[in-house]
């Protein structure tokens, strides 16, 4: 099935040096873009990621430091990636809880400004796990009926996944060809950052999602805890986490 888009949708898969979205790194990152009149541009290029590759990370994705070391830096292509993907919405596979967080860690290490979470996220594996509860080569044999070569690789990941979401609106009647259903449809929580520390209660407002603070609103634990701040910012949290929390700090301190 065609799908119907009102703006561009960027289907987009990583390799890293591990899963850890505060310390780990790409190494790769491949994209396919599809325009509202089905056109579709793709590419996919190494990231020397600056920090050795696991050899039991190597063995998942077939990529070494040897292939890497000469790559660009993610900060010298931050601009040009930001720049492709702008107006665009994004599309993976396990997306919502690991490429985007960690794309977005990248951007702001390399000091690009971009608000990824001003864009509509589609999870393909939120709405396989909904329906069938498989992994994505799974996936790709059940909905598409061919084997997934090259699992893992950036490129191959992208493309599967991709392939997977048509068939999935062609597949079920009540999946609406919509980017805004699709990105609801398969939002993991009502997460104000990434990594799900801050999330919306009931009124839309910010609450704790973790620690002794768990359920209580951010402004109201600022107030009451002063150190409070200063401990997140000092802490092993996300980066997006952290600009987020400061948001809060200065939208608090304005509204005094």
């Amino acid at each position: 099935m065609k799908l119907n888009l009102k703006n561009p949708l960027v289907f987009f898969d990583l390799e890293t040096t591990g899963t850890n979205i505060v310390s780990d790194r790409i190494v790769e990152i491949s994209y396919l873009k599809i325009f509202p009149n089905g056109d579709e541009e793709s590419r996919t290029r190494r990231i020397n990621p600056e920090m050795p590759i696991p050899p039991q990370v190597t063995a998942i994705h077939g990529i070494t430091d040897e292939d890497v070391k000469d790559a660009p830096v993610f900060k010298s292509i931050a601009k040009s990636l930001a720049s492709q993907i702008e107006g665009c919405d994004l599309a993976g596979y396990n997306s919502n809880r690991f490429d985007i967080p960690l794309l977005a860690e990248e951007f702001l290490r390399a000091d690009v400004d971009v608000d990824l979470m001003k864009r509509k996220f589609v999870d393909v594996q939120t709405i396989f796990h909904k329906k069938e509860q498989r992994t994505l080569e799974a996936a790709y044999k059940f909905y598409c009926s061919k084997d997934l070569e090259n699992a893992h690789s950036a490129e191959a990941d992208t493309k599967a996944t991709y392939e997977v979401l048509q068939s999935q609106l062609d597949r079920y009647p009540d999946l609406v060809n919509d980017v805004q259903f699709l990105s609801e449809y398969s939002a993991f929580t009502n997460n104000v950052d990434f990594a799900g520390r801050i999330i919306y209660n009931e009124q839309k407002k910010e609450i704790i999602n973790f620690g002794k603070y768990k359920g209580r609103l951010v402004e109201e634990v600022f107030r009451e805890d002063p150190g409070y701040y200063g401990w997140i910012l000092q802490g092993d949290f996300p980066l997006y986490t952290k600009k987020v929390f400061t948001t809060i700090k200065l939208r608090s301190a304005f509204n005094k």
